[in-house]
């Protein structure tokens, strides 16, 4: 790049502090068309598909390139770029009372005609100007469609970037150009090729195909794409590539000869080519010579539409090619410009044209040739050219407009610029984005500020297309998906099957019609093309060494394995098909689940016979001097320890998993907390017994009582509310414990968040019991402290024999022993706090009164 870099200096001009002007050094004289207006706008095409450039050499003589190999498509992108321009100069609401012109160039498919091209049009043809202090003036051009080619492109930016002159590229593709540290003023109206590769990817995965060859032209295009392919097929898992070949430039048949013999020994079916026109026809001809047959092509969007290719020597062959296409559009009123293009005129519809060129086209499409011919020119043959050959009788492809593609991306370029340059000189003064909020005017412009705008750019087509750019500079990613058919009358048709595009949610979307698909084979179905077919019954899959992950060999599988595919089957005796692999938790239907299930049941239901017997009795003494409130409260809240338990029985769902602990944690504080209360009334009352100690129950009355129960329970919800959030308990299927079992289990989700709902339970009830013990001398009348010392001893001697156990019980057998230790701890409670209650209630009725409550003995008669 810094050698063209310094021919452009170089060839540009010349000037120091003794001079006052500029001189170009040389002229470049290239093929072009022209035609003035208030603001240029610069064209690149491929015309010619092959050149003979001259010998450099800086003499006042000119040197005529030779350009060989008329480019009947490249011909109507040029006449493309025209009739926009002609469009847009009609249009009373676009652009008014500025006139468009063009200079359009044709770079012959040639790197160096291409950059000189580029050049020409940023420096202008004018041999000599003066210098000025300040630069006036719109610029030769402000700002270029082109090129086709993806290294032309990069060549060109690296340049012209420097001068911040705008390039809207309707062909290149190289995801490259995307920088933007690089590439400030490059735009395009064709997706980068980052996304045409993700669309291929899809497509192999849609048919299963993980072994394939990929084919790339020797140039940026092909060299970026063969890096980012297999980046992302790697990335992906979706297969892997078979080979990687780089089709070369020019005549190299050797070359060729060993890649199509690659081709022909290697077991994938699957072709993927990114590559040109011309690299395509040479090695197709070699594919033709070897007689290389079978092969499913994948095109890149560079020959997916080529005609070039659609013969009768190369259909048998490329029929049933599935292609990433660009988007088609319509372009309404193109065709009838077409007609109008006759070599015996010099002007069409106001527009210059190149005579020569015109002949040239002309010579071609009719096989003819002018007399004489002109120079340059030696391809024509055949009759002589009159110049009243009837061009729309002929049917030639030039005029078929039924399926634009490139044609629609130069429309769309040139429309961007079109738009862009509108913006722009609509500014009003004082309001511009520009220093001092200045803005440009058509007296002095400067492609700089063209790119400003061209960046925020927003239109739609008359096909409904909408036009802007990303921040790279990128078009809209979407493709067509064609398909190849070689019709029984010879005909060719290349017809959609399918659309690819990005969405903003889910990344690339392609969308098949597979029964629209003509596949080249006998069996008229979708080719298998895999390095290792799936292992059948009964082996597995043992990668080669040294090979990629898709290539493997089959070997028997190990003792009750038939697959890796799930883990929910184990297989049979002999090997060959899977069975489901028996299932584990503690259920309903089994013994144990029964036996437990049953409990928690009886202590549900004695827990009601207890709450019914409270309740009858609840205006005695028994009753109303045990605090009733809290007996009722605490009744109901073992009545939920023992229903908590059933959660933990049958299979695990999600629901259940998060209720479980929960409902276990906060039943069981709010009965150690009515425990807790009623150990601290005991002491109060015991107080307040004393002389001077009545005021001990006024600060600790009923309301406070209440209140302490609620805040202990809130904790408790707190911690379980945060627990389920952080890191909720969950189903999980274990296979560790046994190799043909699943054991179905809840995982705690947070063993900090399980530790420390157990341990708030513990605390509570440590307090409880601390309390109780303390209290448990006092005299008989207070004996309630007796009874809770001796429930909270029960109980934490449970929970401490329960830790143990529960680590060291796998499965099922886990939630057993939390489920016994959740009715243990409970019935223990119940028959510890309510047993003797019940008994003088029930039995010793004459126990049941205020005097023996008090302590009075009870006289006998």
């Amino acid at each position: 790049m810094i050698t063209f870099l310094l021919l452009y200096v170089y060839l540009i001009s010349e000037s120091s502090s003794l001079f006052s002007s500029c001189k170009l050094r040389r002229k470049f004289y290239l093929n072009d068309m022209h035609k003035p207006g208030d603001v240029v706008l610069g064209g690149l095409f491929e015309v010619h598909y092959t050149s003979v450039f001259p010998k450099l050499s800086f003499t006042s003589e000119p040197n005529q390139l030779s350009c060989q190999g008329f480019d009947t498509a490249g011909f109507r992108h040029a006449m493309t770029m025209a009739f926009a321009i002609d469009e847009i100069n009609k249009n009373p609401n676009l652009l008014p009372n500025v006139t468009l012109g063009y200079s359009l160039y044709d770079n012959c498919a040639t790197l160096v005609i291409g950059f000189s091209a580029a050049l020409l049009l940023a420096s202008g043809q004018e041999e000599q100007f003066l210098l000025q202090e300040e630069c006036l003036g719109t610029p030769p051009v402000l700002g270029i469609v082109g090129d086709s080619f993806s290294t032309f492109s990069i060549a060109t930016s690296d340049v012209l970037g420097l001068f911040n002159l705008p390039i809207v590229s309707y062909y290149a593709t190289c995801s490259c150009l995307s920088d933007r540290q690089r590439f400030p003023s490059f735009f395009r109206t064709i997706p980068s090729d980052a996304f045409q590769v993700r669309a291929m990817i899809k497509i192999l995965k849609r048919f299963g195909w993980t072994w394939a060859g990929l084919l790339v032209s020797d140039d940026d295009y092909g060299l970026h794409v063969s890096q980012t392919f297999q980046s992302d097929l790697a990335q992906s898992g979706g297969g892997c590539l078979a080979y990687s070949e780089i089709l070369p430039w020019g005549e190299n048949p050797a070359e060729l000869k060993r890649i199509v013999e690659i081709m022909k020994r290697s077991t994938a079916r699957v072709v993927i080519v990114f590559a040109h026109q011309i690299h395509m026809i040479q090695l197709m001809e070699e594919v033709v010579r070897e007689n290389v047959t079978g092969l499913q092509w994948i095109a890149s969007e560079a020959w997916s539409a080529a005609a070039v290719l659609q013969t009768p020597r190369f259909m048998p062959y490329l029929s049933g090619t599935l292609g990433i296409a660009i988007r088609r559009g319509e372009i309404l009123g193109l065709r009838d410009f077409l007609l109008r293009i006759r070599p015996d005129l010099h002007i069409i519809s106001n527009f210059l044209i190149n005579t020569f060129q015109v002949m040239q086209f002309w010579e071609y499409t009719f096989d003819c040739r002018f007399a004489p011919p002109p120079a340059g020119w030696v391809e024509a043959g055949g009759e002589v050219c009159t110049g009243q050959e009837d061009l729309e009788s002929l049917g030639t492809e030039f005029l078929d407009v039924s399926d634009l593609r490139p044609e629609y991306n130069i429309y769309k370029a040139v429309y961007a610029l079109a738009y862009a340059l509108d913006d722009m000189l609509q500014c009003e003064p004082g309001r511009g984005p520009f220093s001092g909020h200045s803005c440009a005017t058509l007296q002095i412009l400067k492609p700089w500020q063209l790119i400003h705008y061209l960046e925020k750019v927003n239109f739609t087509t008359s096909f409904g297309d909408q036009v802007s750019f990303d921040e790279n500079g990128d078009a809209l990613p979407i493709y067509d998906v064609m398909n190849w058919l070689w019709l029984p009358d010879g005909r060719t048709k290349v017809h959609s099957v399918g659309l690819v595009k990005k969405l903003a949610s889910k990344g690339e979307e392609l969308t098949l019609d597979e029964e629209k698909i003509f596949w080249n084979f006998d069996s008229k179905q979708s080719p298998l093309s895999v390095c290792s077919e799936s292992c059948p019954p009964g082996t597995r899959m043992a990668r080669k060494k040294g090979q990629p992950f898709c290539c493997f060999d089959c070997v028997p599988c190990s003792e009750g394995k038939f697959s890796n595919d799930t883990e929910d089957f184990w297989s049979n005796v002999q090997r060959d098909h899977c069975i489901p692999k028996k299932t584990e938790f503690l259920s309903y239907h089994e013994p144990l689940g029964i036996c437990l299930t049953t409990t928690s049941l009886l202590g549900t239901f004695i827990c009601a016979v207890v709450l019914g017997i409270f309740t009858y009795h609840r205006s005695t003494p028994m009753v109303r001097a045990n605090n009733s409130e809290l007996s009722f409260l605490l009744l109901l809240s073992l009545k939920s320890c023992f229903l908590c338990s059933l959660l933990f029985i049958g299979r695990p769902s999600l629901w259940t998993c998060q209720l479980r602990h929960a409902a276990f944690g906060i039943s069981f504080v709010l009965c150690v907390s009515c425990i807790l209360v009623k150990t601290i009334v005991v002491l109060a009352v015991f107080k307040a017994s004393k002389p001077g100690g009545g005021a001990s129950l006024k600060w600790f009355g009923a309301v406070q009582q209440r209140g302490t129960v609620l805040v202990l329970t809130s904790i408790q919800a707190a911690i379980c509310t945060a627990w389920i959030v952080s890191a909720s308990p969950a189903p999980h299927k274990n296979t560790q414990y046994h190799n043909d079992k699943i054991v179905y289990e809840c995982v705690v989700g947070s063993t900090v968040g399980f530790a420390v709902l157990l341990s708030y339970v513990g605390f509570l009830a440590i307090l409880s019991f601390l309390l109780a013990f303390l209290a448990r001398n006092l005299p008989d009348n207070f004996n309630e402290a007796k009874l809770i010392t001796f429930s909270m001893l029960i109980f934490c001697a449970v929970w401490v024999a329960f830790v143990p156990a529960y680590v060291n019980s796998p499965g099922k057998y886990s939630d057993a022993v939390e489920v016994f230790a959740i009715l243990a701890s409970s019935f223990g409670l119940l028959l510890a706090l309510f047993g003797p209650k019940c008994y003088i209630i029930l039995l010793r009725p004459e126990r049941n009164t205020k005097k023996a409550i008090m302590g009075r003995s009870i006289t006998k008669t």
